[in-house]
């Protein structure tokens, strides 16, 4: 069988044989996770039955991989709208609804306008509905709190909150390696 088109992606641990990264799921495509076995970068744990050609071999691809070398994460993780929207849990700071990433927008505790700072202790996560309604006032004015006060995560809080969403498929060779706080279906 060919890989072509279909996509037979890696699943990449660290050296000490956990995800890089929960969410999004560290994952290489097979073209990247094959280059990086030839080049003796990774070692390979799991492999599709999958296989690839070349005039003198044949590779079943890797599944999941082990990088050889430990990559420390951040200590300080970089504050992107992403981040922003997995330390809150992807759930409004105002009334609490968890929603999906396009219906989710960013509020300035303290306005902009009001001399509030873009930083992780000023913006949090909050729906179009409730942003609308705080709109350029302050949470004491409009009576609108945040639920928790707003505050930069640090690397291993951000993968313990992605350790909540899991994916809605995984490969069976990968679920040794990954332990979600919920249930996974099969």
């Amino acid at each position: 069988m060919s890989a072509g088109s279909q996509g037979f992606p890696a699943l990449v641990l660290n050296a000490d044989f956990r995800p890089l990264s929960y969410y999004p799921l560290s994952l290489w495509s097979w073209q990247d996770a094959v280059k990086a076995v030839y080049l003796d970068r990774v070692s390979v744990l799991s492999e599709y039955e999958t296989e690839v050609r070349s005039p003198s071999q044949i590779i079943r691809l890797p599944s999941v991989i082990a990088l050889k070398e430990y990559i420390p994460s951040a200590r300080r993780p970089a504050f992107t709208r992403f981040n922003v929207f997995l330390r809150d849990r992807f759930s409004c700071v105002y009334c609490g609804e968890e929603m999906p990433t396009h219906d989710l927008t960013f509020d300035h505790v303290i306005p902009r306008s009001r001399g509030g700072r873009t930083s992780w202790e000023n913006v949090v996560t909050a729906c179009g509905p409730c942003n609308l309604r705080k709109g350029n006032k302050l949470p004491r004015e409009i009576k609108m709190f945040p639920r928790q006060e707003p505050r930069q995560p640090t690397s291993w809080e951000l993968q313990e909150n992605g350790r909540a969403f899991p994916p809605h498929s995984l490969h069976q060779s990968w679920r040794d390696y990954l332990y979600w706080d919920s249930e996974l279906e099969g």
